[in-house]
């Protein structure tokens, strides 16, 4: 077949994002465990505007995913090709059968853990867009930032401390950039968080892992992960390096995938599929109102396919 399944990261959390899980007998087991790990409904939580922060945004966005994927999975065709967009990596190997459900969601909560306490007071990400990578090179080499996501050749992510962010940024918008904070508050997939990628290493050596049973590209590099110790470096190694989104859309349309389905929540990674590759069919579930609603387009999208 040739369907690809995107779980996304952070920032696209909302009051309704687990709606269309409501009456998913499938997804249901996953959601209660997610309540009790957290103390409370994950549907409340994406309701409170706590929602953005770290501790909770990382496993409710890996529960959005993971639900949705555990209630449509029975009816869907095998994927082709699953990736995930920084913490919806975790959300990718489950996906994929790196992880159990429960196992995602308390690595989830350890990884946001891990981070914060890494992290500096005042860091978080900016993205950018319009700008030449030569360009943005020296802008951050000039302000002490770094590169954390490539989405495109002029649509980028940067990691750092907010006053060297802001600085950068009203250069970038002189320049003719467009600029958008993102509400995340630490400098994911930057050296700043090194310590953190070496603690989630350790936390990763002890949980029991499996290799992947559907294809799954590491978002550092755009590789297949074939191996457990594999699965342990790329999903350490991504929190103080570069996610290479562009390579890795590339490799999955190499790999064969025409129809990319977005888990939710938001529907960036969908949109962004159709930017660089418009020949494409992507959609996101949070552009239906029903679970039957997204399988109707899959298979039609996978017929003309």
């Amino acid at each position: 077949m040739t369907l690809a399944l995107l779980c996304p990261g952070q920032g696209g959390q909302q009051p309704g994002m687990f709606d269309r899980l409501a009456a998913s007998a499938a997804a249901a087991p996953m959601l209660q465990v997610l309540a009790q790990l957290l103390g409370a409904a994950p549907a409340t939580l994406a309701a409170d505007p706590d929602r953005f922060r770290n501790a909770i945004a990382q496993p409710l966005v890996c529960a959005a995913a993971l639900g949705h994927w555990l209630a449509l999975r029975d009816h869907l065709p095998p994927p082709r090709v699953v990736a995930g967009y920084s913490a919806g990596e975790l959300a990718a190997h489950a996906v994929a059968g790196s992880l159990e459900p429960a196992q995602c969601l308390q690595l989830a909560i350890d990884r946001a853990a891990i981070m914060d306490a890494a992290a500096p007071a005042d860091g978080g990400l900016l993205a950018v867009i319009g700008l030449e990578r030569a360009v943005i090179d020296v802008l951050c080499r000039d302000h002490g930032v770094f590169v954390a996501i490539v989405n495109g050749d002029d649509h980028v992510v940067l990691g750092g401390q907010r006053p060297a962010l802001d600085a950068l940024q009203a250069v970038a918008e002189s320049r003719g950039a467009r600029s958008v904070p993102l509400p995340v508050s630490v400098p994911a997939h930057t050296p700043l968080l090194a310590s953190a990628a070496a603690a989630f290493a350790q936390r990763l050596a002890v949980t029991e892992l499996h290799a992947p049973r559907t294809r799954l590209l590491a978002g550092i590099d755009g590789r297949s992960v074939v191996t457990v110790e594999q699965v342990r470096r790329s999903l350490a190694e991504q929190i103080e390096q570069t996610v290479q989104w562009q390579t890795v859309m590339q490799q999955a349309v190499e790999h064969g995938a025409r129809v990319f389905l977005e888990l939710g929540p938001g529907s960036a990674l969908s949109r962004r599929v159709r930017e660089l590759h418009p020949q494409l069919q992507a959609r996101a579930v949070e552009e239906f109102h029903t679970l039957e609603g997204v399988l109707e387009w899959v298979e039609a999208a996978c017929a003309r396919a």
